[in-house]
């Protein structure tokens, strides 16, 4: 199964297990403050962590992901009747009609092809005022955290909500070109056994700068850690960009 974490709804009790709030959610609430931005679109929102947390704030928020499963778990949260709920792509997003835009949790790194990454970045800039912000969080190729990601490093047990336990381990079996393609397993206490798949893209600061740019998008900021550290200069191997939409 593709993206099991947010389609199958097992996986996507797991994900919200192994995904509490962090870091990166403080970081992105931050830079959210720093401007006025009434209206925000969390696109890939997920099962809806952030989004609660901006609409909490006063903002009017908009989460927006193809995972109906992950959007049933969002909206059962509290806060989650403060946000709009939209089971779609960015296809759909309507002209003009955000101050900020936000692609956390490392979406970024779904849009494997650059013509699928390219009409990404265009229809955000579409959705979003002159001016307006994207923001988003991808992984640092040069930090090669997927060697990391083998049945040894990442075997772990995650406790569930109601206090059951899944084994899980994930498994690299691509990898090249800034492509890398996972195999997630799962091991419920009940025998059941599932698995996800994921392709990732890394692309370098570089190739994130000019595909901003040829999507009318200039690059305000480019941290390597959530702590705002210079790229490179961080353990968190990431490339958080801050980009405004042009006028």
């Amino acid at each position: 199964m593709w993206h099991g974490e947010y389609r199958h709804p097992r996986l996507v009790e797991v994900y919200d297990a192994e995904c509490p709030w962090g870091w990166d959610d403080d970081f992105f609430m931050a830079v959210l403050a720093e401007h006025t931005a009434p209206r925000v679109l969390d696109l890939g929102c997920g099962t809806g962590r952030l989004a609660i947390a901006m609409a909490g704030a006063g903002h009017e928020v908009t989460g927006v992901d193809p995972a109906g499963s992950a959007l049933d778990a969002a909206r059962r949260k509290p806060g989650a009747a403060r946000v709009r709920w939209v089971e779609g792509s960015a296809s759909a997003l309507p002209a003009r009609a955000f101050d900020a835009a936000f692609l956390a949790g490392h979406v970024a790194q779904f849009f494997v092809d650059d013509q699928e990454w390219s009409e990404l970045l265009r229809a955000l800039r579409r959705s979003l005022v002159a001016e307006g912000r994207l923001i988003f969080d991808s992984r640092d190729p040069a930090a090669r955290v997927w060697l990391q990601w083998n049945p040894e490093e990442s075997r772990r047990i995650v406790v569930l909500a109601d206090g059951g336990e899944v084994e899980a381990w994930t498994e690299v079996t691509a990898e090249g070109d800034g492509v890398v393609s996972l195999l997630h397993h799962y091991r419920f206490s009940d025998g059941e056994a599932l698995t996800s798949r994921e392709t990732l893209r890394f692309r370098t600061e570089e190739e994130l700068r000019e595909s901003l740019a040829e999507a009318g998008f200039r690059v305000d900021r480019v941290y390597g850690g959530w702590g705002r550290e210079p790229v490179g200069l961080s353990g968190d191997g990431e490339l958080i960009v801050i980009a405004i939409a042009d006028s």
